[in-house]
């Protein structure tokens, strides 16, 4: 069987992904099995754990674009390039796709999820087995994509509120479960009442009495959907290390999951400049020699 994968291949396997991303998005309801059974009779000899592979490869070229991925479909770095480039010239054209997208991370959060147990959510933080490709070398050239609708979803302020709220009760029960009954009503959403400059969102506590800073990061996609943080945040989480947690909850219009990254997130996550902050060049503010 050959390694790499024909133009008509890749062509077949970008067209299926995102016809199960439009419905992932609707939530509707779709067989991965069945379509990766009818996937393979349209390629050469294909294997259903090659299919899956090359579904996983097109979930992190669409995570790199700020695009969701499929639920269940881990993003698989080290893609063909040959892919790479048919998903940047396929997914503008993508029209019916990209305003449900849009739709969805725009559309406003009432309340929080209901969970049996709330202390059940909490999960290992998932494991990455390689390195995105725009880390390795410069990024090539990339096709217009409308815009990062990760970085849509994140701005969603009634999403993040619901999320923070959504933490406060799980806090306040984690410290009611060990016994600190009046720590739990000291948890406070300092990101309202004390504004969103400290560079988290909630002060709560450890069992012992010390502070512990959370940061929320909420999505309602996978657990490998990348999140933004602010240049403070991540100041603050080196600075207060030994306090700071940043809590990942995804999956959170169905069945929320939580994961902790404790201390500063240039140790516990791979940092990848978003946006630059730009003052224009001027005679009086002369742009200073490169070293």
């Amino acid at each position: 069987m050959p390694d790499d994968w024909s133009r008509e291949e890749v062509e077949a396997a970008v067209a299926d992904y995102l016809d199960m991303l439009l419905m992932d998005v609707r939530d509707e309801g779709f067989n991965k099995a069945e379509r990766n059974r009818r996937l393979q009779r349209l390629l050469n000899n294909r294997t259903r754990s090659s299919v899956e592979w090359k579904h996983q490869n097109i979930s992190a070229i669409l995570n790199d674009l700020g695009v969701p991925y499929v639920r269940g479909y881990k993003p698989r770095y080290n893609y063909q390039e040959l892919l790479r480039q048919v998903v940047e010239e396929r997914l503008p054209r993508a029209r019916e796709l990209l305003e449900a997208i849009n739709r969805f991370v725009n559309q406003p959060v009432k309340g929080t999820p209901s969970v049996r147990d709330i202390l059940t959510i909490l999960v290992p933080p998932p494991a990455r087995d390689d390195v995105p490709q725009r880390l390795r070398s410069s990024p090539p050239p990339r096709k217009s994509i409308p815009r990062n609708y990760l970085k849509a979803e994140a701005d969603n302020r009634s999403l993040g509120l619901a999320g923070e709220e959504f933490v406060l009760r799980y806090e306040h029960e984690r410290l009611w479960r060990v016994g600190q009954k009046s720590l739990a009503e000291r948890v406070e959403h300092v990101a309202v009442t004390q504004g969103d400059g400290l560079g988290y969102d909630i002060l709560s506590f450890e069992a012992t009495g010390r502070e512990r800073l959370i940061e929320v990061k909420t999505t309602r996609f996978g657990e490998y959907t990348s999140f933004f943080a602010s240049r403070n945040e991540v100041d603050v989480s080196e600075d207060r290390q030994t306090q700071f947690q940043l809590y990942r909850l995804y999956n959170f219009r169905q069945d929320p999951k939580l994961y902790v990254l404790p201390g500063s997130l240039t140790s516990t996550c791979t940092l990848d400049p978003f946006q630059f902050i730009a003052l224009p060049e001027s005679a009086a503010y002369p742009k200073r020699p490169r070293k």
